[in-house]
This record gives C-alpha cells, structure tokens and sequence, in this order.
C-alpha cells in the first residue's frame, strides 16, 4: 500500500460556503485557500480538535472532502503515485465488434475530457444526476490503460510493447479468464464512495455501443483518519500492509516505476512517462488463515502484528535484517516468511509500487468470506518487477498457503496527456 494518512494534505474551509451559484470542486478549494485553511494531518491531535469542532459548528466540507488530485500528476497519469484512497473500482473492457482505431480514439477523447471535468469541477455541462452534487473531490483520480487485445482489434499490433507479452503461469494461479486482462482498463479512485461511483456511472455512459464490459471490481481502504494517529493501513488478515513501499523520494524510484522518455526495446516511445498495472484478484483464505496463532502468523509474515516491526528487531520503519539470529540461534526471519521472500534483496532488486484495495463479495454457502486483495502493482516493466517477484512467491512463501490467485491482467498506462491531448493520443495518431 504506497500512501499513509501522513502523505495527505487535507484543507478546511473556513466557513459556510457563499451564496449564489452552486460551488463547483475547484470554487470549493479556492475558497478553502482563500480563507487561510490550514493543512491537517489526518487522525492527529488536531483531527480529534476539529471533531468536536464539527459537531458543535458544521461545515460544508470536511478534511478528507476537499483533498483534491490534479487530472494529471506531471508526466504520470493520476492514481499511480496518489496516496490511497477509500474507495476504488477497477474496471476492464472490450471493444465490440466492427470498432476500428478511429474509434477508439474517439472513446478515449471522451474519457479523458469526461475525467478531467470530474477531477477538476466535479460535475459535468448537461448531466444532472446528482449522485455527487454535495461532495468535493475527495482525492478522485482516473487512471486508463491498454490490453495486450486491444492493439491487433484497433490495427495496431506492431505498436504494442514488448513488456505487454503475458504474463506467465504461476502454480498458485486457479485464474478465471473471464474476470481477467481486457481491451482497456479504467482505475477510479476516491475518498467517498458516492464520488466514486458517480465517476465509473458516468465514464460508463460515456462509452457508448464502442465498448462492453468485460469485468468489474469494488475495493475499499481505510479512511483518510479514522486512525488516532497516521498509520500504515492493514489488509483484512489484519496485517499492517505496505511499509517497505518503494517512495517516491527514493533516488531509483522513477527507474522502477515509470517508463523512460526515448522509447526501449520493450516500450515505444508513446509509453514514456507510463507504467505497467498488473492486476490480481487474490483470495485470502480466511478460515484457515484465523486458525493460527498471532505467533505463527507473525512467523509466516515476519513481522509483529500488533504494530508491523520487523521479528529481526526495531520499529515498523526498521530495515528487515535478514542476518538476524534469534537466542536460540535459528534465523529470527524464518526462511519462508514473507518478507524475506518478497525481498527485494532475495530477487536481485526486483521491486513494484504495490497499491492494492481490499475487498469483499459476500460469504459463501460453507460460511466462508469471499474477500482478500484487489492487488494493483506498478513497474517500469513487469520483467523486472511483478514476474521475478511473484516467481519467487511462488516457490517458497509461506503465505501462499492462505492466498488463490483467481484473476490477472497487464496493463499499458500510457503517461499523462499533453495540453489538449487525450490519454494514448501518441499511440492513436501515430
């Protein structure tokens, strides 16, 4: 999980909201600006102030409300380097039949004006449905990709990238193809889940007859202060989830992430300043998971559950020491534990910004929970992140045991559109 409640900076407005014409998302942060908001850190001292706060005088929009994402994060697509947020739909499509290039672009022209104006104003000229009149942004971002099947369907299969070949077989995969890859993908995010939906609603309708559905996914995460205190969020095994994140203050960070300008071997130029999302629905065997001790599940993580440090000593921030002998003398980071396996120093320095949502589709006729990790991966190429990592995984993880793997997808996200661009315009009208 790549963001903590300490990445976010959230704004207050500093009274009612003025009269007139309805606020628009951009009105509601420059007001917030213009009345000298102060900058939160969510779920401290002063969270729990403003509470009290809040109940004795109400305000129009709280912290979490009126965090807002630009479309665009410099030369990246929003929502791959945004802090994590509450609520999230991943969503795949396919092209149907008789759809050329032209069409497609004329698709993702509609996308990414429709995505801009719901980041950046909230709502849309002529649509009044109101799903998210009354909220702000709510940290919303929009984030689009391209399937290895959509470049032969748009007449584009010498444009694809190398790095989009798929992916390969991995023993613990019992993968559903019908749940999986896909022409295009679309990533929403949001703080609210009405915003959230409001956004996949309307890019819905915006597609028209160009495009079905091929699979969808609701996920959640904690909420931006509903800790005392900023905290790494946890996964539904209870486990803090997310520390040893690459950063993007890290010096490499950007090589491992993001696809260089110049174009490669395995990325055309048209990819640069993108990424690569590999998406995994993986189940967490819950029932069987639970059954543990909290001291043999620490043991199959290597880290404390009660505040996620490491068995090799420290705090949760403490570089895991793989070194570590425990009293009696055996390695305090068993062999197969964890974090010694997804290490990026037991996989010759693979590493992926993992940004995952968790999720939960009801409870089975045998009583168990259908629920685990909508798993989103980042990388510069999947060679040198996702595959070499998951490879390992797949070998010698204790975790494995406790997880099924039931859908995948690879995805191309392009960088962020130029002024005036659309997202894949570099592709499309090249």
């Amino acid at each position: 999980m790549t963001g903590t409640a300490e990445q976010r900076t959230t704004e207050r407005p500093g009274g009612e909201p003025p009269a007139g014409p309805a606020l628009t998302r951009r009105r509601l942060l420059g007001a917030a600006g213009a009345a000298g908001a102060a900058g939160l850190v969510a779920g401290g001292a002063g969270g729990a102030l403003g509470a009290t706060a809040l109940r004795d005088e109400p305000t129009a929009l709280s912290s979490v409300g009126a965090t807002g994402v630009p479309f665009r994060d410099g030369a990246h697509q929003a929502g791959i380097t945004t802090p994590q947020q509450a609520r999230g739909h991943l969503v795949a499509f396919d092209l149907t039949a008789g759809q050329t290039r032209g069409n497609v672009a004329d698709l993702l022209r509609r996308w990414s004006s429709t995505a801009r104006e719901l980041v950046e104003n909230g709502r849309l000229p002529g649509l009044d449905d109101q799903i998210a009149n009354d909220a702000g942004p709510n940290s919303l971002t929009v984030t689009f990709g391209f399937g290895a099947s959509l470049f032969p369907k748009a007449g584009l299969a010498d444009r694809a990238p190398r790095a989009l070949a798929p992916l390969p077989p991995f023993s613990a995969d019992a993968l559903d193809p019908a749940r999986g890859d896909g022409d295009l993908w679309v990533q929403i995010g949001a703080d609210d889940a009405l915003v959230a939906f409001h956004a996949l609603r309307v890019l819905q309708k915006d597609a028209g007859d160009t495009v079905r559905v091929r699979w969808q996914m609701n996920g959640f995460n904690r909420t931006p202060g509903a800790t005392l205190r900023p905290m790494t969020s946890r996964n539904l095994m209870g486990q803090v989830d997310g520390t040893n994140n690459p950063k993007p203050t890290d010096p490499d960070f950007d090589r491992r992430i993001f696809v260089p300008a110049g174009g490669t071997a395995r990325s055309p130029e048209w990819m640069a300043g993108g990424s690569y999302a590999v998406v995994r629905r993986i189940r967490m065997l819950l029932d069987s998971w639970d059954h543990l001790s909290v001291e043999r599940q620490e043991k199959v993580i290597g880290r404390r559950k009660s505040d996620g440090s490491p068995l090799s000593g420290g705090t949760e921030t403490t570089p895991v020491d793989l070194d570590r002998r425990n009293a009696q003398g055996a390695p305090a980071i068993a062999g197969d534990a964890h974090v010694r396996v997804a290490a990026p120093a037991s996989n010759g320095g693979a590493a992926m910004l993992r940004r995952p949502f968790s999720y939960h589709d009801g409870i089975g006729s045998d009583g168990s929970p259908d629920a685990g990790l909508l798993f989103v991966c980042w990388q510069a190429d999947p060679e040198r992140g996702f595959v070499p990592v998951q490879r390992k995984l797949d070998r010698g993880d204790g975790l494995s045991r406790f997880l099924r793997h039931e859908s995948s997808g690879l995805f191309a996200v392009p960088g962020a559109p130029g002024p005036g661009e659309y997202v894949g315009q570099r592709l499309l009208e090249s």
